[in-house]
C-alpha cells in the first residue's frame, strides 16, 4: 500500500520544465563568422553559442540577436523576454563604439589613424556608452525577472606569430576591446547581471594566432571578418555561458 501511494505521488509530481533561454545582442550573439548563417539580415548560425547552449542544456530558444544591432535595438528585442523564460543572454555594445568602423580604419589605413580611430572608439566607450548599456539594461530587467548573463568581447588579435596587421594596430584595437570590457563589466554588475568575460578563453586564439578562434579580412562574405569563429563559439563563449549560468536542464 506504501509503494503504491509512493507511485501515486510521483505520477502527480509536476515534470521538470525545460530551461527557455532568449538570446539578445549583436552579431557576436548572432553568431555571424560562425558559418552557416541565415541569408536575412540577422544572419543567425546555428553554430552561435545561443544554439549550442540551448541544445546541450535540453532548452528552448528565442533567438532574437540581431548582426548590427546596437544597444537602443536591442534593447527592443527584449520584447521577446517571455514569462516561461529561465535565461537572458546579452551580447552588445561593440556597435555603439563603431568597431565595424575601427577595423576598417585599421585595415586600410596607417598606424597613427588607426591609433587615433581607436582613441576616439575609447573616448566614446567610457563617455557615452555606459549610459547606454543602462538603458539596455533597465530595458532587460523591466521584463525579465530571471538570470541574467551579460557575455563581453575578445580582444581580437593575437601576436604568436606574423600578422598582416602590424604590432602596434594589433595593441590598439585590444586596448578598445579591454575598454569595453571594463565598461560592461561595471555596468551589468550595477544591474545586478553575471558578466561573462570572454578575454581569458581567447587569450592565444585571436586574429593571428596559429589556431584563431576568430577570422581575420575574409574577403567573401566580408561581414564575417573580425568575428568569432565555430570553434570561438564552441570553446570561447559557451563555456564562459556554461560558467557563468546556474540555469540548468531538469
Amino acid at each position: 500500500m506504501r509503494m503504491l501511494a509512493v507511485a501515486l505521488v510521483m505520477s502527480l509530481a509536476p515534470a521538470p520544465v525545460a530551461p527557455e533561454l532568449v538570446a539578445l545582442g549583436d552579431s557576436y550573439a548572432a553568431g555571424l563568422g560562425a558559418g552557416d548563417e541565415a541569408s536575412d539580415d540577422c544572419r543567425r548560425s546555428p553554430h552561435a553559442y545561443p544554439e549550442l547552449w540551448a541544445r546541450r542544456n535540453g532548452a528552448s530558444l528565442v533567438f532574437a540577436a540581431c548582426a548590427g544591432a546596437r544597444t537602443g535595438e536591442v534593447a527592443g528585442q527584449a520584447d521577446r523576454i517571455t514569462p516561461s523564460a529561465t535565461l537572458v543572454t546579452i551580447t552588445a555594445g561593440g556597435n555603439d563604439a563603431g568597431f565595424g568602423d575601427v577595423m576598417t580604419t585599421c585595415t586600410l589605413n596607417g598606424d597613427d589613424e588607426c591609433a587615433q580611430r581607436v582613441d576616439v572608439a575609447v573616448r566614446f566607450i567610457r563617455d557615452e556608452l555606459p549610459g547606454r548599456l543602462d538603458a539596455l539594461y533597465g530595458a532587460v530587467r523591466d521584463r525579465a525577472k530571471v538570470e541574467v548573463v551579460v557575455l563581453g568581447y575578445p580582444r581580437l588579435f593575437s601576436f604568436e606569430t606574423w600578422c598582416l596587421m602590424s604590432g602596434r594596430k594589433r595593441e590598439a584595437v585590444n586596448r578598445a576591446a579591454d575598454a569595453l570590457a571594463e565598461v560592461t563589466a561595471d555596468r551589468a554588475a550595477a544591474a545586478g547581471f553575471t558578466y561573462a568575460d570572454v578575454r581569458q578563453p581567447f587569450d592565444g586564439h585571436g586574429v593571428c594566432a596559429d589556431e584563431p578562434w576568430l577570422n581575420g579580412l575574409v574577403l567573401v562574405p566580408v561581414d564575417r571578418s573580425y568575428h568569432p569563429n565555430r570553434a570561438g563559439h564552441e570553446s570561447g563563449y559557451l563555456p564562459a555561458l556554461t560558467d557563468a549560468a546556474s540555469v540548468r536542464a531538469g
